[in-house]
């Protein structure tokens, strides 16, 4: 028990000893603590006052760069200031130096008004004069001829009449005749310039293509066990494929000739590669079919290249890229737009148009025809809604829609088209033609001639391109028959399709017989 208390007694006097020392402990770190605490608010200060100093620096460099920009501002204003100033009064020099001309002009012209006042009143007295005399002069022949007035001149029209009737229809005549002279000279060579400079390659018209093989057997081959390549070929491309006797060869028939280019380019693969199978000619058909595709973007943009226009909508194009395909009477219709396009640009440079709207619209005349095959309406009409459709000028739209006179030509660059398809089409080999449709247009323009009166024999010379016309000289005078070559000439415009122009000439003669005994 007496250890306990010692040991509780040494306890609480240990403790006693060691709170002073804890108190001084404690007050040491509350003093490194102010002193730490003080050089960190002192190194904040003189940090604050550094960024403040550089911050009014700053301040300041941007205030001198403000007040700078505002002066070179200020400048530039006061510069446009006094050159506006300097405009303005050369144009007010202007304005005075016209008001002066008006001045002197005004005065001109009320001397001149003057001078014409005076001039009148001397014309009307020397009219009033003149009417006297005459009146005076009608009353002395009156007196001697024995008829009033009234009667002279009811005579002397009715002489007049029939006399004015003929020279009318001479000068008349006259007239035409030296306007086509003139017009045909001036239409002559700037035709002729045009064409000078165009000229464009052709190719003959067909329905089939021929398909060069390397040897008899792959015929064989092509046809497939069964017939089951054959089959699935033709179901593929819609393309009659004929196997016969020719050696080497293989036919491929078909009125699409992008189907048919397709089929050829196809076929062309398969003999190469060697193997022939449906699920190869499938492959085959689906490669050549990007291949044709490829082949017909270069050629609508090479010809866009080649005009020097700019590419119409995508789908234009793309059915431009169709024409390299397309025939028509033997002429490939793409060489054809080109040629078109360039004679109308060319026409319309002479005639101080604008060529490059001429061009476009020459190129672009027979775009309904790379769509016409499933589209009912004539291609004319079909590629003027398609350019509407994909916004090409009105001009270009009409152009389109008249070149067959299907629609009333709205702007000569519409008869620059018609003008020049007519050239490209009837150019000497442009264009091929079946005999029976040549022989019905020949008989077409004799029987249109040999409906008229007095009318004895026609003939259609030079390929259809002229007509002459035998007519009794007794019962057709000079000026009928010129009439008649024009009354004919609207006919056959009216009923009769045709390239190019038609000549007709009315040959009226006379022979007098008489023999000697």
């Amino acid at each position: 028990m007496d250890n306990i208390l010692f040991l509780v007694i040494a306890f609480l006097v240990g403790g006693a000893a060691t709170i002073p020392i804890v108190v001084y402990i404690q007050k040491q770190k509350m003093m490194q603590a102010r002193s730490t605490a003080e050089q960190i608010l002192e190194a904040a200060e003189k940090e604050a006052e550094s960024i403040k100093r550089e911050k009014l620096v700053e301040a300041k460099d941007e205030s001198l760069q403000i007040v700078q920009n505002a002066e070179k501002d200020a400048r530039d204003k006061m510069r446009e200031v006094r050159e506006a100033e300097r405009n303005l009064q050369s144009r007010e020099l202007k304005i005075e130096n016209k008001a002066d001309l008006l001045d002197r002009k005004a005065q001109d012209l009320e001397r001149l008004e003057q001078n014409l006042g005076t001039t009148r009143r001397e014309l009307e007295e020397s009219k009033s004069h003149y009417d006297k005399v005459l009146d005076a002069q009608n009353r002395k022949l009156e007196e001697i001829a024995g008829m009033s007035q009234e009667a002279a001149k009811q005579l002397l029209m009715d002489n007049m009449l029939e006399v004015a009737r003929i020279e009318g229809s001479v000068r008349a005549k006259q007239i035409r005749e030296e306007a086509i002279l003139s017009a045909t000279k001036e239409a002559k060579k700037i035709v002729i310039a045009a064409i000078q400079r165009s000229a464009a390659d052709h190719t003959a018209e067909s329905t089939v293509s021929v398909v060069e093989l390397p040897n008899d057997q792959m015929k064989g081959r092509i046809i497939g066990r069964e017939g089951r390549n054959i089959r699935t070929f033709e179901h593929l491309t819609g393309v009659e494929l004929i196997v016969d006797d020719t050696p080497e060869a293989v036919v491929l028939s078909g009125f699409d000739p992008v189907r048919r280019e397709i089929a050829r380019v196809a076929l062309t693969h398969l003999i190469e590669d060697g193997r022939i199978h449906p699920t190869r000619i499938e492959e085959m058909i689906e490669k050549a079919t990007a291949e044709v595709e490829e082949l017909m973007q270069a050629a609508a943009e090479e010809a866009l290249n080649e005009l020097q226009i700019a590419p119409p909508h995508p789908q234009i194009v793309k059915l431009i890229g169709r024409l390299k395909y397309r025939t028509s009477y033997g002429q490939n219709i793409l060489k054809h737009s080109v040629e078109v396009g360039w004679l109308s640009g060319l026409m319309a440079a002479e005639l101080g148009l604008d060529g490059l709207l001429a061009r476009r619209a020459g190129f672009l005349h027979d775009i309904g025809k790379a769509i016409d095959r499933n589209t009912d309406g004539t291609h004319a009409l079909i590629g003027g809604e398609v350019a509407r459709k994909y916004n090409e000028p009105g001009e270009v739209v009409n152009a389109i829609e008249s070149h067959h006179e299907e629609v009333e030509m709205t702007s000569p660059f519409s008869a620059l088209v018609q003008a020049a398809d007519a050239i490209s089409g009837s150019r000497r080999g442009a264009r091929g033609d079946t005999l029976e449709s040549y022989i019905k247009r020949l008989r077409n323009l004799e029987t249109i001639a040999n409906g008229y009166d007095g009318v004895t024999k026609t003939y259609a010379i030079q390929a259809g391109r002229e007509l002459r016309v035998m007519v009794e000289s007794n019962h057709v005078d000079d000026i009928r028959a010129s009439e008649l070559s024009s009354q004919i000439a609207g006919r056959i415009e009216s009923e009769m399709t045709y390239p190019g122009q038609i000549k007709v000439v009315v040959i009226r003669e006379s022979r007098n017989v008489a023999f000697a005994r």
